[in-house]
């Protein structure tokens, strides 16, 4: 996987970013990836423009889509990044912050049972 993150990096050209891309694919990466795209749109520029599958990181707040409106833009794998760690951490700190505000345990009953868990990642 070649990425370039000219996003995250103080370098918002897609023109750039697609050459980099580009020369990545051509030097022989089997997948892309430009992590922090501003938009859709951009995301159906870059994909459009690559014969290589494209990667698309969820987990940046206001840039993350749909996995069908992904799969029409032209992504071909979607990572997670952090994202899964940091709504269970989310999770975790609401939690303790009940038990240290209101002294309190209401989030056991937002909670899923670890056979259910099991049984999920099972599946």
């Amino acid at each position: 996987t070649a990425r370039t993150e000219n996003f995250l990096r103080g370098n918002p050209s897609l023109d750039d970013t697609i050459r980099r891309l580009q020369a990545f694919e051509k030097a022989g990466a089997d997948v892309l990836f430009a992590p922090g795209l501003p938009d859709l749109a951009s995301v159906k520029t870059v994909c459009a423009s690559l014969r290589k599958p494209f990667n698309f990181m969820v987990g940046i707040r206001g840039k993350s889509f749909s996995v069908a409106e992904l799969e029409a833009a032209g992504v071909k794998r979607i990572s997670l990044a952090t994202s899964l760690y940091r709504v269970a951490m989310t999770s975790m700190l609401e939690a303790a912050r009940e038990v240290k505000d209101q002294g309190s345990f209401g989030y056991l009953e937002r909670t899923v049972a670890t056979p259910d868990i099991y049984s999920y990642l099972r599946s």
